[in-house]
């Protein structure tokens, strides 16, 4: 780096406010500008996923829950495999290459294809398995791109570019899905997500030259171990009472989350798919800015200030409240809001207070029952939780009110168990900093 670059005005001002580093400053932006992409590809085509889901019965809808979660399971643990003998420099490009590319097969196979709700399903369960790599992967490539000094400093900067990108995308639906339709929005969507491909050299090259970090390699060993065997984690996870208390915790995550969402699919379905997507995508961009503005200013307030056992219950207390509203009051409003609370709740409070849990677990325990809740059991219990709901409407015969009543009683046996989780992570943590005394 020359004198006079490090001398330059810019440079040091953005030194000053970001603690980017002028030789780390390329590679910086190029990272932001990468997830950026990568979120507001996702987030053009999620609503346009979601809007679909109310074409369909909600049998039909359980089976491609179904679907989702079974394929899920086949593409991580191939995944996996592909980790163990395939370079990770030309890995990272050739899956976005390889999803790029299956979107545009969706999008000209939608013209050409006599039955498209066959599309529309593929496309569905497709995307949901997307869902899966587009941040995982990202997140891989950049412990394999910067240094373990360098990380802390530059990667809460990097990570604004994907929240920015979750605004982005749902509000570019929102304001072209009426214009251009759905189907050329997943043609812009796939697009998009050819970009990030270019970039991914450049780094390469920085990493190698302005960085310095030619001898760095991500710690692939828990996406290696998934895709040895994607079960190998269960019997330390069943062996262990904290783990299975997060499973039953997650578990009742992804019910009451599932039962909002049918809900409010059901709900939707007297409007057109235009309207639908739209109406998806306003939601994300609510869910995503909250999301931000909650991350920025309360998260770590309310972890500090009330403690895990509050911080995993908040939310929990909330969806049980807002379930009894929906049970008296079961209209598209009302069922948004729960939804939207209870997605920017997710991302801003429940979602870091369980990613804490497991700060007080050893590292084989990261690496091999953590994938097995994160990935088994979540996606698991969304195709449980499906067929709950599809049994409470069309076997046993209740109404959204009802079904409500039913979420608000899994929302507090919800709510018991992160309370206890949160007590169990503070008896450990004090154990834990004592003995460290």
């Amino acid at each position: 780096m020359t004198e006079s670059r490090r001398d330059n005005p810019v440079s040091r001002i953005v030194t000053a406010a970001t603690k980017i580093e002028p030789n780390e400053l390329s590679a910086t932006l190029l990272s932001f500008l990468f997830v950026f992409l990568l979120m507001t590809a996702y987030f053009i085509m999620r609503p346009v996923r979601d809007a679909m889901a109310s074409d369909w019965t909600d049998v039909e809808v359980s089976l491609l829950w179904s679907m989702t979660f079974f394929f899920s399971v086949i593409a991580v643990s191939i995944y996996g495999a592909a980790i163990s003998f395939v370079r990770f420099r030309w890995l990272v490009p050739g899956v976005y290459a390889f999803f790029a590319l299956s979107f545009f097969v969706f999008y000209f196979g939608s013209a050409r294809v006599a039955d498209p709700v066959l599309i529309d399903k593929s496309f569905y369960v497709w995307l949901s398995v997307f869902s899966l790599f587009h941040l995982s992967v990202f997140w891989s490539f950049m412990s394999d791109l910067f240094n373990k000094e360098q990380a802390p400093r530059l990667f809460g900067f990097i990570t604004t570019g994907a929240s920015v990108g979750a605004i982005v995308g749902p509000l570019t639906t929102a304001l072209l899905v009426e214009r251009v339709g759905t189907e050329n929005l997943m043609l812009i969507s796939a697009s998009i997500l050819l970009i990030p491909i270019p970039i991914i050299l450049v780094l390469e090259r920085l990493k190698r030259t302005a960085l310095g970090n030619a001898d760095i390699q991500a710690d692939l060993s828990a996406q290696q171990a998934i895709g040895r065997n994607p079960f190998a984690g269960f019997s330390l996870f069943l062996k262990n009472p904290y783990l299975i208390g997060i499973g039953v915790f997650i578990l009742l995550y992804v019910s009451i989350g599932s039962f909002v969402w049918f809900e409010l699919k059901n709900l939707l379905e007297v409007f057109s798919r235009e309207e639908r997507t739209q109406i998806w995508a306003l939601i994300d961009v609510i869910v995503n800015t909250l999301a931000i503005l909650t991350a920025m200013f309360l998260t770590s307030r309310i972890a500090t200030r009330f403690g895990m056992a509050t911080t995993l219950a908040m939310i929990p207390v909330l969806m049980a409240i807002g379930m009894l509203i929906v049970a008296f009051s079961p209209v598209v409003a009302v069922v948004a809001g729960l939804w939207i609370a209870r997605r920017a709740g997710n991302y801003a409070i429940t979602r870091p207070g369980r990613e804490m849990l497991f700060t007080i677990v050893d590292r084989e325990t990261r690496f091999k029952a953590k994938p097995v809740i994160d990935i088994v059991l979540y996606r698991g219990g969304d195709m449980l939780a499906a067929w709950a709901f599809t049994l409470l409407t069309t076997v046993v015969g209740l109404g959204l009110g009802g079904v409500a009543v039913v979420g608000a009683l899994i929302a507090v046996a919800w709510a018991f168990v992160g309370a206890y989780l949160g007590r169990s992570f503070e008896d450990k943590a004090s154990r834990d900093t004592g003995v460290k005394q």
